[in-house]
Parts: structure tokens; sequence; C-alpha cells
């Protein structure tokens, strides 16, 4: 039977962004509407403005300052007070009064707004408090509430200001350019961190003057924009070049690199996804310049700021980690955890703004957004509303009504290739007519050796009976030894233990230096198996003490080991290509596949279904195999193989590439096969109706080498939703975590470096953990909620192609380029044994 991507159910392909005028039928949305627009009498394009959920900050005329509600727009708040132009305004709440602090070169001066309304409400002039004089052009402020401090950049220094008094608290200086932007951090309200034009970030202990952490450049261009994630403990900077960094902030102050992003490729890649999807007959007149012509220009990263745990659709805001990015072009929303570009809102079309010098970006009343930009060409200012209403009918798109799952909800259906069976491959006897029995035996041998032990008629006969032997010595550690046996391996694996991460044992697999490239444990956690570079396999027990059970049987390197469900076998490919079929107490395979049936390199090969299958993919094929095992010899004919194996299923891939890598459950019954692709593609297979239920394309900007599954373990369940999440790999790209049932990206990993070595990752029993190898010589833990990492493990001698934990046991297994196995094992593993 063959199957084919395209029969069956249609296949569904998922884009992972959406544009705001991709729409079906060629139609616009407006989702902008402009409010008001004033006119100044000099330039604002790079003034930083003022914007809440209440009021907005404008510089007006003859350097005054008009402050508007934005739920009535009619009778502004005018403030008098500075005697040079505007350059910098924040609101910002200080003991539950809202206040705005402006500066300019002579002054920056802090308004109380309520009280400035019931000034005007007496006829008296709107007031202010001066807290700095002479500090020179400032070109940024920002306000820490809990404790009434104003941070005021000004050439290569930063002023902390009392907000109460003037008073200078501190001045910060040991940027080599010009600061663009300052921020205090919400969780620790004595750290400030500034950015500057010599493209470097600084983390500052306000109270001291101190440099606690200071970033190599990070950019070309400087950096123009700062954010923080509380709920993560990160900060995210942007540049003027449209890139984004976002770094963790620990409490021992050293930064560490989480994700790097470019604003100009996310959008081609959404623009590409977008045209391959749209219908064919809606692709004429695109050509590959209009693609280019719509990124070529650099994104400036003006402000950053993050989307509210109550606005927006659902399935956006449950991780917390979209941020809206503005540039000059349009807003951006961005989801940190995929580094997947969601949607854009280009100003063009909807604004009397095409091109914005700067912005500021809030929440509005009735759970708006309201964005207050000035223009980058002309002495405007535009305040403006996101409707809500039509992002939500946006983002209903990334629930989907029909969703896949790993857990089958439906029986199969009787065209299922899984209800498949194989008869009874051994040839019946023939019995012959006539002739005796005798002549039907004759010739035949009585023993097949060259030796009979004698039946001892020649010896002499035994006179001494049997005697009791009374002095035998019982053996004390026996029950010691079954005791220690029994903890070796728990009963249940400790969900709540720490993650591995103290190193027990180090080896090396041979005497000659050769590449680990394939490791998995067996279901029960006491064995390992080892696939090695120069063609043969190694089944060590899980301790790693004593000498290794040796298989050999392939030519070429090993790339795929794989345990049955029973235990009772196991199965590596290799790249000449062939397939072996072994049980552990033989060093002859019981089943071999050669190369008749393979014209291409077995990338991928396990059981499937409980055993039932032998699932392998070879090309662009996706092979389904039923298989009959046999370790019974005939002495006579020992070269007559009596295990055998049936092709009953043939995939292809819907594009026609080949396959790099599969993955697919084995511990339950389940009909999803994952296949990646050469082309970049990840391919989703249900076997129950024998088709491609689900592509996703360009999954990465590189192709595919590795597929793993949450597949759990005997010692640990874990909820059904759990096991819908699989792990993707791919070199120069990092490592991304999906969620099967809507197929998208839901969080991505890439502190560990892949530059060209195919490293592999997988999931830990419990689902908490997710380790991969890396070419710096080490392995990375990380949380599965947290793109930054838990643990690096070094100690390695080279590449760390292959990681693996132990179903039974809180341990970690690597293997490295050289040829070298090592264990890790948690802090608190003693205490659980």
């Amino acid at each position: 039977m063959i199957y084919r991507g395209h029969q069956g159910n249609p296949i569904r392909t998922i884009t992972p962004c959406i544009k705001r005028d991709s729409m079906a039928d060629g139609s616009s949305v407006q989702y902008f509407i402009e409010r008001f627009s004033v006119t100044c009498n000099w330039p604002v394009s790079h003034v930083q403005l003022a914007c809440c959920s209440s009021h907005c900050a404008v510089p007006w005329q003859d350097k005054n300052i008009r402050v508007y509600t934005t739920n009535n727009l009619e009778h502004p708040l005018e403030l008098t007070g500075h005697h040079g132009n505007v350059s910098a305004m924040v609101l910002g709440t200080v003991k539950d009064r809202l206040i705005l602090c402006s500066a300019s070169e002579e002054y920056v001066i802090v308004w109380d707004i309520n009280r400035c309304y019931r000034q005007v409400k007496e006829g008296v002039i709107a007031s202010g408090r001066v807290v700095g004089t002479l500090l020179g052009r400032v070109v940024h402020l920002s306000l820490c509430p809990q404790t009434s401090k104003v941070a005021a950049c000004s050439g290569s220094r930063v002023f902390v200001l009392n907000a109460e008094r003037e008073e200078v608290l501190a001045v910060l200086k040991a940027h080599l350019g010009p600061v663009t932007t300052s921020e205090f951090c919400p969780w620790d309200f004595n750290l400030l961190i500034s950015i500057s034009e010599d493209r470097t970030f600084k983390v500052w202990d306000v109270k001291k003057g101190d440099v606690l952490f200071q970033s190599a450049v990070l950019s070309a261009s400087p950096l123009l924009s700062l954010f923080f994630m509380e709920q993560n403990r990160q900060l995210i900077t942007g540049s003027g070049d449209g890139q984004l960094w976002c770094h963790t902030l620990p409490a021992d102050h050293k930064c560490r690199l989480v994700t790097k992003l470019d604003l100009s490729k996310l959008e081609q890649k959404l623009e590409n996804l977008r045209i391959i999807n749209l219908p064919p007959n809606g692709r004429d007149g695109i050509t590959h310049n209009d693609v280019r012509g719509t990124v070529e220009t650099a994104k400036p990263v003006l402000r950053i700021w993050a989307q509210g745990p109550k606005y927006g659709h659902a399935s956006m805001h449950q991780r917390g980690s979209c941020v809206w990015i503005g540039s000059s072009d349009g807003l951006y929303l961005l989801d940190l955890d995929t580094s997947e570009l969601l949607i854009t809102l280009p100003f063009k079309g909807d604004l009397s703004i095409s091109m914005a010098g700067s912005l500021a970006i809030s929440h509005g009343c009735a759970e708006n957004i309201l964005c207050l930009l000035s223009s980058l060409f002309e002495s405007s200012v535009v305040l403006t509303e996101v409707n809500n209403a039509q992002l939500d009918d946006l983002l209903k798109g990334f629930s989907l009504e029909e969703q896949l799952s790993v857990v089958p909800s439906s029986p199969l259906v009787p065209e299922s290739p899984l209800n498949a069976e194989l008869t009874k491959l051994g040839l019946k006897p023939k019995k012959k007519k006539g002739g005796s029995c005798q002549k039907s035996v004759k010739n035949q041998p009585l023993v097949f050796h060259t030796q009979v032990k004698s039946s001892g008629y020649n010896a002499a006969p035994c006179r001494t009976m049997f005697k009791p032997q009374t002095n035998i010595k019982k053996k004390k550690n026996t029950s010691s030894k079954t005791s220690t046996n029994k903890k070796s391996l728990l009963a249940e694996y400790p969900s709540q233990c720490e993650a591995p991460s103290m190193c027990s044992i180090q080896l090396s697999v041979s005497t000659t230096q050769t590449t680990v490239s394939s490791l998995q444990y067996s279901g029960d956690g006491k064995h390992i198996l080892c696939g090695l570079g120069d063609s043969s396999v190694l089944l060590y027990n899980s301790s790693l003490t004593g000498d290794p059970a040796v298989y050999t049987g392939h030519g070429k390197t090993v790339n795929c080991v794989f345990w049955s469900h029973s235990k009772q076998w196991f199965l590596s490919s290799s790249e000449d290509p062939t397939l072996c079929i072994w049980t552990p107490s033989v060093a002859e395979p019981v089943l071999t596949m050669g190369c008749d049936q393979f014209a291409k390199p077995i990338r991928g090969a396990q059981f499937y279904y409980l055993d039932k299958f032998l699932l392998l993919a070879s090309g662009s094929d996706l092979l389904l195999y039923l298989y009959h095992l046999d370790t019974t010899r005939d002495d006579i004919k020992r070269y007559k193989d009596r295990s055998k194996s049936k092709l009953t299923g043939k995939f292809y891939m819907k594009t026609g590439t080949d396959i790099t890598s599969i993955s697919a459950i084995n511990d339950f019954y389940s009909y999803i096969v994952l296949a990646a692709g050469a082309d970049r593609t990840i391919q989703v297979f249900d076997m129950n109706h024998g088709c491609v239920a689900t592509q996703i394309p360009d999954a990465h900007s590189r192709a595919v080498h590795h597929l793993a599954q949450n597949k759990g373990s005997l010692f640990c369940s874990q909820t059904p939703e759990s096991y819908n999440l699989f792990l993707s790999s791919a070199v120069t790209d990092g490592l991304k975590m999906w969620d099967l049932r809507s197929a998208r990206c839901v969080r991505r990993y890439e502190s560990h470096v892949n530059r060209c070595h195919q490293c592999t990752a997988t999931f830990s029993p419990c689902g908490r953990f997710i380790a991969t190898g890396s070419e710096d010589h080490s392995a990375y833990i990380y949380d599965t909620r947290n793109s930054g990492f838990l643990h690096k493990l070094q100690r390695h001698s080279d590449t760390v192609l292959n990681v693996l934990f132990n179903p039974a046991n809180p341990e970690l297994l690597t293997g490295t380029l050289n040829g070298m196995l090592a264990l890790f094992h948690s802090v608190d593993s003693s205490l659980l044994s």
C-alpha cells in the first residue's frame, strides 16, 4: 500500500504570523483611528513624548506643554515654565498622584497634574516644581514611582534626581557616547540600566554609583530603546538598525543573552509565508523584487512595550511574552518566547503620519491601545487608537477548531494502515506419500557434534551415597545486594527533583577516537545503547560500570539505536544503509534489512505502535514494516534467516524532499508521526488515515536535523496535553518547542552553541526540563517555562552531540564528538535514594 501526502484528509498548512492587510477578499481593515493631530512651530521628531491610559502630553508653541485627557480632547491643560524647547517628557504615578516630568536645557520640572487642574480652575497659572537646573540637553526621562526618583539622560551622563525637591542624588558616568535611554529596574529599585550610542548597556547601583555589569558592543548602530519583562526577570534592548536583544538580569547582575532578533528578517519571513499561502491566482504579478522592496529599509526600534495581561486575545497573553515594537513605519507584535512576528500594523494608509520619529504607547479606555506619534519629516504630533476588537479578529486565527493530538481520541478507521497484520511466514512441511519411515530418516546423523559424551558404562561404580552438607555458611550480603538493586531504580520518578548538574562518571567508549552518534536508555532505565561512528553498537548498564557488550554488523556509522517497548529487542540503523534488530543475549542480529531495500541512507528508525511496526525513513520515503522475529537456528542451515519483514505502508513528503529526522511515540498507541524535511518543513503524518495532516513551512532557517517528542516514561505520568509538545533542532537556528495541537512554536532556546554539528535535544521524563548538546564543550539544561538556561554542564572535552535523560532516575547522559560518555545526577538525588 502506498500513501501520498495529498490523499485522505486535506493538508493543513500553518502560517505562524499574520499581516494587517492579508484579508481573504483583498480588502483592508482600518486598525488605526486618528484621535487628533497638532502642529508645532518647531521640529519635534526626536522629542520624548508622554502617554498614559488617561492623559497624553505634547510640546506646544512658545516652549509650552499641552496635556490632553484621552477621553476628552477639547480642553487641554497648558503648562508654562520652560525657557527653552522641551526635549523630553514622561507621565507616571508617585504616591498615588499623576505627575508629568518635563525637561529642557535649563530646567527639569515636575508637574502635579491634578494640582495644575485645580490651579487653572481657580484662575491661577499652573505651576510645577523645579528638580534640576542646567543639566544640558536632556533626551530621555524616566520615573521610579516607589522611590520618587527621576533619571535624566544628558550627554554621556545620567543624573538621578529627587522628584520631591531640587536635589541631585547621583551622577552616573561611564559610557563613551551619548546616553539614549535609562530605566529603573521594576523589581530592584536600586538598579538602573542605561543604553548609549556606544552600543552597550550598563547596570548601575544607584546608591553607590558603581557599574555592576557592562555588556559588550551589541550592534553597529546605537541602542535606542529599553524595556523590562518583569515576569521573566529579563531586559530587552533595541537598536537603530532593527536588532533586538533579550538578556536575563539575575541577582548576581551577570546578564546572559537569551535571544537575538532582527525585525527586518522577521517581517521578510512573514511576507514570504503570506505569499506562499496565497491561492495560485493571487500570486500573479508578485515578483521576488516586490518582496525584497518591503524589507530593505532599516527599522529602528523606537519603543518597546508589553502586551498587558487583559488586553488582546487569550491565546496570545497566556505566556505573557508578547511585546509591541514601535518602529518608524508601524507597530509590530512580537512573541519573545517563539521569536515570531505575529502582527504588523503599518502607519501608511491609515494615518496622516507615514513615518514616525518618536512614539509613546499605552493602554486606553475600553481596553484599546493608544499610540502618540511625532512625524519624522514634519512638525506634527498625532494621537491614534488601535482598535483591540479588530486585533482579536486577527488573533482568532491562532486558535484552530480542529486540533491534532498525540493521544488518540477515535478508533482506527477500517482502511487504516495500522490495521495491517502479518501472516505466518513459517513454511509448512510437506507430507511425503508412500515409503516407510526408515527411508524418510535414512542417512541422517543422530547427533550434530564430533564428540559424544560417554554414558559412563566403563567408569568405576559409585560406592559413596549422598551426604548432606551441613557446614554451609549463610551469605550475609544477599539481602543488602537485593536492597541495593531495588534502590538503584526508583519506583516512581521524582517529578519535583532538581535537574541533573553534578558529574559522577566520565569514560571513553573506545581506545581509538570515534564519535558517539546515538544514545538511548531502555524503558526500565537499566541499560544504555550507544551507537558509534566506527559502525559498532555498545550495550552498557545504567551505571556505566563493567565492560560493555559489543555488537557489530554495520559497515558505516550507526546513526540510530532504539529499544523496543518490551525491552527484548533493540534496533540499529546505519549509513550503509542497513537496519539490524538484535537481542541483547546474542551477538548476531536477529533480522537484517539490507541496501537492496533502501535506495538512500536511513535517517531515522524505531519501533512503532507498541512494537507492532518498524518505522523508518530513507530518502523522501517514510516506510512502515511489519516484522516477525525468530531466534531459533537450524544447525545445518545456519545461513537461513527465519526472521522476516514486510513493507505494509509507504508515505511521501508532500514536497518530495528528503527526510532528515522522524519521531513517534511507541510507549502507547498513537497515530501521529513527525517528519522533518530538507526543505525546512515539518510534516505531521496521521497514520490512522495514511496522510499528511499538518505541514509547518519554514520551521527553521536551516533544515531540521533532530526531532524529539515529550514521551514521558513508565515511571512518571504527565497530563495528556503535555505529550503534544515536541522539539526541533537546526544548525545556526537554535532549539524550538512546538505544540502539536496548534502546530505553532511556543518557545525558543538559543543560549547554547550549534553552528555546524547536529546536536540533539531531549525532554526529561517529568517534562519540566530540556537538555541539549552544544559545541562549546557543554550541555545545557533549560526549564520548559523559560528561555534562559538553568545549568551549563561543562567538563566535556569536545562537542556534546547527544543527551539523554534516564527514564527511571534523575540522571543525564551525554555523548561527545570524541567518544566520551558522561553521567550527571541531581544534587538531591542522594536524598531520594
